[in-house]
């Protein structure tokens, strides 16, 4: 019977119901040692009726051992992994060493146990259920948790049970329950079901300090007065208060102390390694002098539980007790023991941290074992497993440079898992070590990096740049990645000092003629010279980049993430779309979910500024959700900025501010992105007529230090809202800029802007020369958007011209332009100019248009099945599973107005 849980077994219970009725969920139970936790997952597991239960546990032993608690709960199944979209399959073989397969991407792991799942609850609901989930391997856990995530649609409840203090497990985004102490009825009631005729001055001693914690109740009872033999074991109630599950310890550690010294000394072995293998155990045992006879005091006094195959501890208090009350030589020989029993190729891992655990000192071999365990955890996608390898081989070896190499792979592999404060001091460690001056640069591009997401932008370049300098002329590929990442985050901070600080290293760098990261440095070179004021030689260099990568000679992601950055300032905007959607398409194919919001957030930027504002809108929000789902926390921060202009296209001031806000009351994490969420309040108050303010913002944008980044695109808005509030010297401002940006890039929207920039400022006839050639060139580039805004201004100069024809042609034109891109506010507008010619232009229902009414990813969804992929194949690209993509379907064809699936290829999405 369980006591004073109800609130919670109603949750238990609902979600178990709601699986059963198609809708899948998570939950975790937190608490301390003895709260009650097990008891509840117990619960469940006899409230499933009708589910499909799937248990596992974590163990301590093996929380180094990538991917262990995973092929513990799902081994079983792995027939079903042939169903799998192939990449997954191979990647989950992959990550239980079935098979080789290179470097598994460890966000593929995730997506592969999301399909795994999907598929066992095609044959009916199921539930998972996880004790001791601070224990699974961080893999695991992260595989399991990114399923969990996105199981909505999915007949799958997921319950995991966390012991808090000990271990971790980031479940941020899942529904979590802190059970609470019993309340002093619920203790009185479990106490009295365990021992109703305890003396009432014994009673209440137990109560006091068990403080409602159920396992404490129960032991503190057996250790005053032991119901099974009616004796004293010796322990007693500490004079000071200690934390209630120390003291259960310290309750379970006098117990054991009365056994045998050979069954206290095969406790230690089994606490050693609690993976329960029984076979194992007694072989190590042997080797102790130790035989299975040992187990039967300790299995008498309620201790632990053998079976025909394994051992196991009743409680996990009992294997901290065994193990940290035993002396240290016991420890180091029953580790000893395991490793000398472990030595099959299938318990490598396992043998590896006996041996280091065994070691009193640097031991070269249990180094090097450790090292090969973490290449094997690195190619099953366990970079989490290769950190605390890595780290702990460092420990051991003997030798300073293969230390300081250990710690910088351990501070790479922690990086990747978002370990910052470990990665941060591992690089720094690795520093103090080594005097090679890779491996110090090495350490400083770690910290870097940290620093990136920690502090600053500019912090990051400017570690990076202290750290390079010394290796410029010895290792110049190594120096060239580094100041390639430098100057990326000194654009960012838009650090103009940096950036030719950075240049300035990057010219003396000697690369092979041939090398594949010429173009990468012509590219960095040509941004150096943009922020230097030379234009011309700017533009050549970035070309040099973009083309190569558009030629399929850049393979890199940072470099091809940059060349799609460069193609965006040099105005090619179809390049940077071309070379941003095939790094997204690849990031997926990969499983390098880690990469896609990266791309994802200049592609977004690139499809805003074609006015592709549905597929903006469309990309940005998978990406952040996609980031939220990782915990990139800057990179969902910044990219707050872009439905922000999207929003402030649409009119929808409560959005657009919103996302303004976020971004710039961070501003300093990454200051070109809040010039852009600064440009998208300028915009909603242009849209809205508020000139004044409008001018104000958008003049911080085009004079701020973003303004040569492809943020000069905001001088037109600039120059309208300047004009229109009456400040015709401070519009013409920023306009030589625009014209020299126009110039040198020779990309005829470009030049179009620049000449509707003209046509405002001009006080004749020759407005009309300007609008014209603008006009033209928006036709030949095909810019809705840009088009649409040239159209209504103009229209608006004809009108007060008196040229009415022409006024109400290039109004109409306008309008039509805005309403098919939902930008409502400017709609608006062309309507009352419209009005003014006397005509009655009825608006247009934005819902008349079926792919506006679609969220973003049912629009992703129905896109991709009108290209004719299958749920299963469009699942694998979305990181969904094909029952979700089965439900955005069923959402969305009655939004269309059709039926079923062939009739989408007669719609426009």
């Amino acid at each position: 019977m369980i006591f004073g849980r109800s609130v919670q077994q109603a949750r238990i219970d609902s979600l178990l119901a709601a699986a059963r009725n198609g809708t899948g969920g998570a939950l975790v139970i937190r608490g301390e040692a003895g709260i009650g936790k097990t008891a509840l997952v117990d619960h469940a597991a006899a409230g499933s009726a009708g589910l499909r239960v799937l248990r596992g546990v974590g163990i301590e032993s093996e929380v180094e051992v990538p991917f262990a608690g995973l092929h513990l709960l799902l081994h079983p199944y792995l027939e079903h992994v042939d169903a799998l979209p192939g990449p997954q399959g191979t990647a989950l073989r992959a990550a239980f060493g079935l098979v080789g397969a290179g470097t598994v991407e460890r966000f593929l792991i995730g997506a592969a146990t999301l399909s795994l799942l999907s598929e066992l609850a095609g044959g009916g609901p199921l539930v998972c259920l996880i004790d001791d989930a601070q224990w699974f391997d961080r893999a695991s856990a992260d595989a399991l948790l990114f399923a969990a995530r996105r199981l909505r649609q999915e007949p799958v409840a997921m319950l995991f049970a966390v012991r808090d203090g000990t271990g971790r497990f980031p479940a941020e985004g899942i529904d979590t329950v802190v059970l609470p102490a019993l309340g002093r009825d619920s203790a009185i009631a479990m106490l009295n079901e365990h021992a109703r005729g305890l003396a009432g001055a014994t009673r209440a001693r137990v109560l006091a300090e068990a403080r409602g914690n159920p396992l404490a109740i129960i032991e503190f009872t057996a250790a005053l007065t032991d119901r099974r033999h009616g004796d004293d074991h010796g322990w007693s109630l500490p004079v000071e208060p200690l934390p209630v599950a120390e003291q259960i310890q310290d309750a379970f550690r006098a117990r054991i102390s009365e056994l045998p010294e050979p069954t206290q000394r095969l406790l230690v072995l089994v606490a050693a390694d609690d993976t329960a293998d029984l076979t194992v155990l007694l072989s190590a045992a042997q080797r102790l002098g130790l035989t299975a006879a040992d187990l039967e005091p300790a299995e008498k006094a309620y201790l632990l539980t053998v079976s025909a195959h394994t051992v196991v501890f009743r409680h996990p208090l009992i294997r901290a007790a065994a193990h940290q009350g035993a002396p240290r030589g016991w420890q180091l020989s029953a580790h000893r023991a395991l490793a000398d029993t472990l030595t099959s190729d299938q318990y490598a891992d396992r043998r590896a941290w006996h041996l280091a655990a065994a070691a009193t000192g640097p031991d070269a071999n249990a180094a090097d074992a450790l090292d090969q365990a973490a290449l094997r955890a690195g190619q099953r996608g366990g970079s989490a497993a290769v950190a605390i390898a890595l780290d702990r081989a460092a420990q051991l070896s003997t030798d300073p440079d293969m230390r300081a190499r250990r710690q910088i792979g351990a501070a790479r592999a922690a990086y990747d898992v978002s370990w910052l404060d470990r990665a941060a001091g591992l690089a720094a460690d690795a520093a103090d070590v080594s005097t090679d001056a890779s491996v110090q640069a090495e350490a400083a591009w770690i910290r870097a990096q940290v620093a990136y997401e920690r502090d600053t932008p500019a912090a990051a370049a400017a570690l990076m740049l202290d750290g390079t300098a010394p290796i410029v002329g010895s290792h110049p590929e190594q120096a060239v990645s580094i100041l390639t990442d430098a100057i990326g985050c000194a654009k960012d901070a838009c650090a103009h000092s940096l950036i030719r600080r950075a240049a300035q290293l990057l010219a003396t760098v000697s690369l092979p003629p041939q090398s594949a990261l010429r173009p990468v440095v012509d590219g960095m070179l040509g941004l150096g010279s943009l922020f230097a004021g030379d234009t011309r030689s700017a533009v050549t260099g970035m070309r040099k980049l973009v083309d190569a990568a558009r030629d399929g000679h850049v393979h890199g992601m940072v470099e091809r993430l940059l060349a799609g950055y460069l193609a965006l300032i040099v105005a090619d905007d179809q390049a940077a779309t071309d070379l941003l959607d095939a790094l997204a398409t690849d990031a997926r194919h990969q499983g390098a979910l880690g990469w896609l919001p990266y791309a994802q957030e200049p592609l977004a930027i690139a499809q805003l500024l074609r006015g592709r504002f549905r597929d903006a809108g469309t990309t940005v929000a998978e990406a952040m959700t996609v980031s939220a789902d990782l915990g990139q926390q800057t990179q969902t921060l910044i990219m707050n900025a872009i439905p922000a202009w999207l929003a402030a296209v649409a009119d929808d001031a409560g959005a657009c501010r919103s996302h303004a806000e976020i971004i710039l009351g961070n501003e300093a994490r990454h200051p070109t992105n809040a010039a852009m969420a600064t440009w998208a309040l300028g915009l909603l108050d242009l849209g809205r007529g508020q000139f004044d303010t409008a001018t104000d913002a958008l003049d911080a944008v085009c004079a701020g230090p973003a303004r040569q980044d492809f943020l000069v695109r905001a001088v037109p808005d600039h120059v309208e809202a300047a004009v229109r509030s009456g400040q015709v010297s401070r519009a013409a401002r920023h306009v030589p800029a625009l014209d020299d940006w126009a110039e040198h890039t020779g990309q005829p929207h470009a030049i179009a802007l620049a000449r509707r920039c003209h046509a405002l400022l001009a006080t004749g006839p020759g407005a009309r020369t300007h609008y014209d050639a603008a006009l033209r060139l928006h036709h030949e580039t095909d810019r809705p958007y840009d088009h649409a805004r040239t159209a209504l201004l103009y229209g608006e100069w004809l009108r007060r011209q008196r040229h009415r024809t022409d006024a109400r042609s290039h109004l109409t034109d306008a309008l039509t332009g805005f309403e098919r891109l939902g930008a409502h506010g400017w709609a608006a507008r062309a309507r009352t100019e419209l009005t003014a010619l006397g005509d009655r232009p009825v608006a247009r229902q934005h819902d008349r248009d079926p792919a506006a009414r679609l969220t973003p990813q049912e629009l992703q969804v129905v896109r991709l099945a009108a290209d004719g992929l299958s749920n299963r194949d469009i699942a694998a690209q979305l990181f969904l599973s094909p029952r979700t993509v089965g439900h955005h379907l069923y959402r969305a064809y009655p939004k269309l107005g059709i039926t079923k699936r062939t009739e989408l290829h007669r719609l426009t999405l």
